[in-house]
């Protein structure tokens, strides 16, 4: 008995060191875009800890990131059920909520996600985004410029989607500003060129009818 009770701790050290060295793989999965691998790695995990909320909320943001909805919603629910106090996972639910159209849904699970934890910028920005959708510009751009306020954080970001607000609601000046601020944050970001396209893009669509031809 002894004996069993002194080679607990080390059984315990192995079971957590192998579980970052899992959650470190799962990381480096997603950040490659392989989120398959991701998904069967971070079944690993919910096996050695079922109870453990996070692991859902990571699997659940994995299958929405491969446009596997369903499953998505499955993994963050059941997220919410063991741990209802997760703001990350409203935040996740209400981004599958945005992707099928229910952006009534999105907004309220944004709310909650907010409610919990007011420096959640993600959270921010996507239910600026939302609010957006539905042409509500005036309140994106609290939303927007409240996530400035927060911290220095995901800068490209909120200044990207302000600045798509900002374009669609007619106040060019603004949103050429804005996207001018992204870009130069962005093009210092190799892992982020699909997104610097996308507000060079938005960029080009304000900037081309003002462009004179010389003939």
């Amino acid at each position: 008995m002894k004996s069993d009770l002194n080679q607990q701790p080390q059984l315990q050290a192995a079971s957590s060191a192998i579980e970052q060295q899992i959650k470190n793989c799962v990381k480096a999965k997603a950040n490659k875009g392989d989120y398959v691998v991701a998904i069967s790695l971070l079944d690993q995990l919910i096996a050695l800890r079922p109870d453990h909320a996070v692991n859902y909320n990571n699997r659940g943001l994995m299958y929405f990131l491969n446009n596997q909805i369903i499953e998505a919603f499955g993994d963050l629910s059941l997220a919410l059920e063991i741990n209802p106090h997760l703001d990350s996972a409203y935040n996740n639910r209400a981004n599958c909520y945005a992707a099928q159209g229910d952006l009534g849904e999105a907004i309220a699970d944004y709310d909650l996600a907010l409610d919990l934890n007011p420096a959640n910028l993600r959270a921010w920005i996507n239910q600026g985004i939302a609010f957006r959708e539905l042409e509500l510009y005036e309140l994106g751009l609290e939303n927007f410029d409240i996530a400035l306020l927060i911290g220095d954080a995901l800068q490209d970001r909120i200044h990207a989607e302000r600045g798509r607000t900002q374009h669609l609601r007619g106040d060019w000046n603004c949103a050429i500003s804005d996207y001018q601020t992204a870009l130069n944050i962005l093009i210092n970001k190799p892992s982020e060129i699909n997104y610097f396209c996308k507000v060079q893009s938005w960029l080009n669509q304000l900037l081309n009818p003002l462009m004179i031809t010389d003939y």
